[in-house]
């Protein structure tokens, strides 16, 4: 069942402190948010003949968006909603009162019933530019791939507006992993499923697991600061030798037990721990320094290393973020858990560009992992200037004009790095708290859904900056008006 949330204004807010300020951040944002627009597509997640009503779109939206401007942990953030009429308003309440809205494992359920696609659309939504002479009828629907392969440019008209693209890491909240202590964790794991599944056959004989002895050895290698490589290969084959046995034991036990009397978390470790143990024991018998799909956790099998290259870290630990910028607003290309090549999204970026304004844009602004032959043939066959220096060897003698150019390709692309390094420094993105797959997608794309309010914000006060200035000095409002909001794609 789903409960549906009725729009709510500041002068309908009961609250002990007297009437809301209009001029409020957190009222400007509820006002910016079609919330009854959107209530269709989240209410779909919940069935109607079965379960108590869940709460309204408002509520579990405006809850994560709170969380993520805040950056706090989720009790915090319900404490906040719980001392701040500010925040009860944003989310949908009617009134101040001393009673909690929900619990904290609620804000975990909002994340899970929210999608990453449901938050793109919701950021594609508000924050992506209109096109003002967009060729195709508003009735139209939007050409295929295959009818965009068939055109010609002398059909299309002139190419306006700029995109940004380039990608990041964000880095998961995991342990640095090595392969002892990977080793050693998971022997840890199944000695304690030896133990439930033992608990459950009374009269059979403990598996002899060696925790001890495997625990002395650990700690002995650990305490070495700077171990060997000899010493390192020694305490791998130690804990792959007792993670063996005591997976042998886990085979005999659950043909006596059957596996619902462990936990779901118990049930799905096993599998996980023996893909780590066939991994672990390849590299150890072949002296290998590189593993296909690599486990580096346990408890979020799913992350990867990805090679980054950077000077701060080599490799990260988390998903592979790919976005586009538009008029200084982020928006997710692809969230991927495994490494993959960020310059083959370039020309499905384009064709979506295309159907949405009638024309591609401009110029395109990345770097020079984006200008590939496949890329620089499309972007050439559609009059689409790709940034970046030529392919092959450099010339002798450099245009003026040509290295200008390039030089304001490179501060606009301060635009997209700043972009990251905002996300990393103030919404979390340097590190990703949460544990599940799914939510985890959630709160990245929840971070540039809430970077691009942030910047909707600025610009409302730049607005009202600007109308203010122009009672007094005579600037030309409505070019202004026109020039930074309306246009859209053509600035």
């Amino acid at each position: 069942m789903y409960r549906i949330d009725n729009q709510i204004s500041i002068e309908e807010f009961i609250s002990p402190f007297g009437q809301l300020d209009p001029k409020n951040r957190w009222v400007k944002m509820a006002g910016m948010i079609p919330w009854q627009e959107l209530e269709p597509r989240y209410a779909e997640r919940f069935r109607k003949d079965n379960g108590a009503p869940g709460l309204p779109f408002r509520t579990a939206m405006g809850t994560l968006i709170i969380k993520q401007l805040t950056d706090n942990s989720d009790d915090e953030v319900l404490l906040n909603i719980l001392e701040n009429p500010y925040h009860r308003f944003f989310i949908g309440l009617h009134e101040f009162t001393k009673t909690p809205p929900f619990t904290q494992r609620q804000i975990t359920n909002f994340r899970k019933r929210m999608p990453q696609s449901l938050i793109d659309e919701v950021n594609e939504m508000l924050f992506k530019p209109q096109a003002t002479n967009k060729t195709d009828p508003p009735d139209e629907e939007p050409p295929t791939d295959e009818d965009l392969d068939n055109e010609k440019p002398e059909d299309l008209p002139a190419n306006e507006g700029a995109m940004l693209f380039d990608a990041t890491c964000a880095p998961a909240n995991i342990a640095y992993p090595t392969d002892v202590n990977l080793l050693n964790e998971a022997r840890e794991i199944t000695e304690e499923i030896i133990d439930t599944l033992h608990f459950c056959v009374k009269d059979a004989r403990k598996p002899r697991t060696y925790r001890q002895e495997a625990r002395k050895r650990y700690l002995t290698f650990i305490k070495n600061r700077k171990p060997r490589k000899n010493a390192i290969r020694k305490a791998i084959g130690q804990q792959l030798r007792y993670v063996k046995r005591n997976l042998g034991h886990i085979n005999k036990q659950l043909q006596k037990v059957p596996i619902d009397v462990l936990t779901t978390r118990q049930q799905t470790r096993p599998e996980t721990i023996r893909t780590l143990y066939e991994q672990q024991e390849t590299k150890y018998r072949t002296k290998a320094s590189a593993i296909p799909d690599r486990i580096v956790s346990l408890h979020q099998p799913w992350v990867r290393p990805i090679v980054r290259g950077k000077a701060k870290s080599s490799v990260e630990f988390g998903a592979k973020v790919s976005i586009q910028m538009l008029n200084g607003y982020a928006f997710v290309d692809k969230i991927g858990w495994d490494a993959y090549a960020e310059e083959a999204l370039l020309i499905p970026a384009l064709k979506g560009y295309r159907k949405k304004y009638g024309f591609y844009p401009k110029a395109v602004i990345a770097d020079r992992h984006y200008r590939n032959r496949k890329n620089l043939d499309f972007c050439k066959k559609w009059g689409i200037r790709l940034s970046g220096p030529r392919l092959g060897r450099p010339p002798k003698i450099t245009d003026p004009t040509l290295k200008q150019l390039e030089r304001q390709d490179a501060s606009s692309r301060n635009a997209v790095e700043g972009k990251f390094g905002e996300g990393k420094i103030k919404y979390g993105l340097d590190r990703i708290m949460t544990r599940l797959k799914k939510t985890s997608e959630t709160t990245i794309s929840m971070i540039f859904l809430c970077m691009n309010i942030k910047r909707r914000l600025r610009e409302l006060l730049s607005f009202l900056w600007i109308w203010l200035k122009s009672c007094f000095q005579l600037v030309d409002y409505v070019d202004f008006v026109d020039r930074r909001f309306f246009v859209g794609v053509r600035s």
